[in-house]
């Protein structure tokens, strides 16, 4: 199986019999508009398309809320979703990016950028996978060398000396595995990241939005308010590795998604994602301003009630949330 199921035209395999019923449709609207046909012909096009499109809003709805975890994993996947550079477009003003990790060099694959939400002045730390082949490459498709850790933390270093709270976006499919990131300390970059993250004196609230890829996501993954889009995954190991490992074969990837327990449904309800944010019918990729829209509206909830609550009383909680999920992992 591939990385993402969906065809050229970006539709996934499982949204076929919907997206066949809007295709019909959009026929019909063009039949309606046509003068090639008699007036009669043109209204009952119009109504036709009409009735189609709501039946297959109605199916799309109900599809969208009976995916298995595998069809989540792909509308997480799906090529038209938006990434953390089209939410931080919508959903931050002001955004001035930071470069640089004072050692090695500066990583593509993290964006660390000083802006604005709603009315909190901000540092957005983000997994940046690029859009376009060039861009992807550059940013080798969001997975993070160490430098890209270290010019994190070392952001929010700063945004912890200036009192500004910590916005994390995670979308990767894992941290970049290479040799050269190895030697340059990766595993120990993000390890030094979870713990300094644990203890920053600033809020911070991390938004799951794409993949969440295993070490990868957690060196930029702690926080006060753990939120998750509602088609997003969260996993410490791909369906297909977990499959690979287990059976030898990657065909059992839709068997290990379900086993992984790596869906925003199933993490809310194991205690370790805080809050579910809605996606607009037929997923973010369909609609990319109403998906930005509720993302902003739950980081700007976060950021209102830590802005009322005393900073070594959010530091206590913080410790105690992941004290508290590490006691459920290891009972």
């Amino acid at each position: 199986m591939t990385r993402s199921q969906a065809g050229a035209s970006g539709v996934l395999s499982f949204e076929r019999p919907v997206q066949d019923m809007f295709d019909r449709a959009a026929m019909l609207r063009a039949q309606a508009a046509s003068d090639e046909f008699d007036e009669a012909t043109r209204r009952k096009a119009a109504a036709d398309a009409t009735e189609l499109e709501e039946e297959a809003a109605r199916s799309l709805r109900e599809l969208y809320t009976k995916l298995t975890p595998w069809e989540r994993v792909q509308v997480a996947r799906h090529p038209n979703r938006p990434l953390s550079t089209d939410l931080a477009e919508r959903i931050a003003t002001d955004l001035v990016e930071l470069h640089g990790d004072r050692r090695y060099g500066d990583d593509p694959a993290i964006l660390t950028a000083l802006c604005r939400i709603g009315r909190h002045r901000c540092l957005l730390v983000a997994h940046r996978k690029g859009k376009d082949v060039k861009e992807k490459v550059a940013a080798n498709f969001g997975m993070a060398h160490p430098e890209g850790y270290r010019k994190a933390m070392l952001k929010m270093r700063l945004a912890e000396r200036f009192g500004v709270p910590v916005v994390t976006l995670v979308d990767t499919p894992g941290a970049y595995p290479g040799l050269g990131a190895e030697e340059r300390g990766q595993a120990w970059a993000i390890a030094e990241n979870i713990q300094d993250m644990i203890g920053l004196r600033t809020p911070i609230v991390v938004a799951v939005i794409g993949e969440g890829g295993s070490g990868g996501a957690l060196g930029i993954g702690v926080g006060d308010r753990m939120l998750m889009m509602e088609n997003a995954y969260y996993s410490v190991i791909s369906p297909e590795g977990c499959a690979a490992i287990l059976w030898k074969s990657n065909e059992h990837a839709p068997e290990a998604a379900a086993q992984l327990k790596i869906t925003a449904a199933d993490l809310h309800r194991l205690g370790i994602v805080d809050e579910i944010v809605p996606e607009p019918v037929g997923a973010a990729h369909r609609d990319p301003d109403g998906a930005a829209s509720a993302l902003q509206a739950a980081i700007v909830r976060a950021l209102d009630e830590f802005a009322a609550t005393p900073l070594d009383a959010l530091l206590d909680r913080r410790f105690e949330k992941y004290r508290r999920i590490a006691a459920k992992l290891y009972a």
